[in-house]
């Protein structure tokens, strides 16, 4: 029976100070790199032994998925990095404080931005502080200057259906560190979750998502792991 592992990256530096993050390239805190950590002593303590891992190209995914490894004595195994299981790109929002913008726009209009379908916030300003065109992980890249989650759905789901589900057809355990949208990507595809719906999903820092998935790769199961 394929497994899919599911890991948001532990808690992150903007995360504790309230900041949209997206596509800028923050590091786990303290909190964020024990959460990585007890992820995979978790994973270890019930079996799970992934077979291949993806990650994004975004440092918290990377030291999540590296410490959760350690953990479970696994730092061998191989791991892939793509862009395409990067964050949800926040545009013209990345950086702010979420409190001071919701003063700014109103509370309404900055939930339409985080929370809605297929309405992305304002795009980011060319030349601004938070602008990727010369990071070199992005070299060759059109990178977004804003995304919703349709948008982001639509980079993430070709990336799974390419490379991560043969490798689930193969009958190998999955193990995926990545982040809040582009795992509600892949959990709104496994299972069968609406576009209204899927806006309010949330998924927390640190804690495993194990999907047991039929032949066909349909979700038998989800569950989080701390549950079981």
């Amino acid at each position: 029976m394929p497994q899919l592992i599911l890991l948001r990256h532990g808690q992150s530096q903007w995360n504790l100070e309230n900041r949209f993050t997206g596509w800028w390239d923050v590091d786990v805190t303290e909190k964020g790199a024990t959460e990585a950590w007890a992820a995979g002593t978790l994973m270890k303590a019930k079996d799970i032994a992934p077979d291949v891992c993806f990650t994004s190209v975004q440092t918290r995914a990377i030291k999540t998925l590296n410490l959760a490894l350690e953990a479970m004595g696994r730092l061998w195994l191989p791991v892939t990095k793509d862009w395409r299981l990067n964050e949800r790109h926040y545009g013209g929002l990345t950086g702010l404080d979420k409190a001071e913008t919701a003063a700014k726009h109103g509370d309404e209009q900055v939930k339409i931005w985080r929370r809605s379908f297929d309405i992305p916030p304002p795009p980011l300003d060319a030349g601004s502080a938070y602008d990727l065109s010369n990071d070199p992980r992005y070299a060759g890249i059109a990178i977004p200057a804003t995304e919703s989650l349709k948008d982001t759905i639509a980079r993430v789901l070709p990336y799974y259906e390419s490379t991560i589900a043969p490798q689930l057809k193969a009958g190998k355990t999955v193990l995926i560190s990545a982040h809040g949208n582009s795992l509600r990507a892949l959990v709104k595809h496994l299972s069968g979750i609406s576009d209204a719906d899927i806006t309010g999903l949330e998924i927390p820092t640190g804690q495993p998502i194990v999907f047991d998935l039929n032949d066909d790769l349909t979700a038998r199961e989800r569950y989080y792991l701390s549950e079981r």
